[in-house]
């Protein structure tokens, strides 16, 4: 819970820096990997990220967090893009990429297989369509670990 408290306090931090800057808040990770604390922040950008745009927001951000002081011990701070083979979790995600090829994860095998990849059609009614070959298909939100743009070389 603490986790979640945490993201929502830096969301505020957040969410006046990245307006004036047009970035776009993709998402916010707060976890704990081995001794470390990380709180990682992902943006994005008509255009795409560069490392300035990261530092930049670093900068701002780690402003702000030192004045407030939200999170009682130490962490560390990470600003980067979402990367190519960004996650799609927000409703205005599914609706961006709209027609781009993705790929999904179930928790749960069906038909013996847990990852597919194809067009993303769209979410409706709790439910993502995507157009795989000649099929389509059609997941529950409950049965989805991941949904990624897929990346293709």
């Amino acid at each position: 819970m603490a986790g979640v408290k945490t993201k929502n306090l830096v969301e505020e931090i957040l969410q006046p820096i990245l307006e004036q800057n047009d970035y776009e808040l993709v998402d916010i990770e707060y976890t704990k990997e081995g001794s470390h604390w990380y709180l990682r922040i992902y943006i994005d950008k008509e255009g795409g990220v560069t490392v300035d745009d990261c530092q930049t927001v670093s900068e701002q951000v780690s402003m702000w967090l030192d004045k407030k002081d939200p999170i009682p011990h130490s962490y560390i701070l990470e600003v980067s893009s979402p990367g190519l083979d960004r996650i799609l979790k927000k409703p205005a995600d599914f609706i961006r990429y709209k027609g781009y090829k993705v790929d999904v994860s179930l928790y749960k095998a069906i038909e013996g297989k847990k990852k597919f990849t194809g067009e993303l059609i769209g979410w409706e009614e709790e439910q993502l369509l995507v157009q795989e070959r000649d099929t389509l298909l059609s997941f529950s939100r409950n049965d989805i670990a991941a949904v990624r743009l897929a990346v293709e070389f």
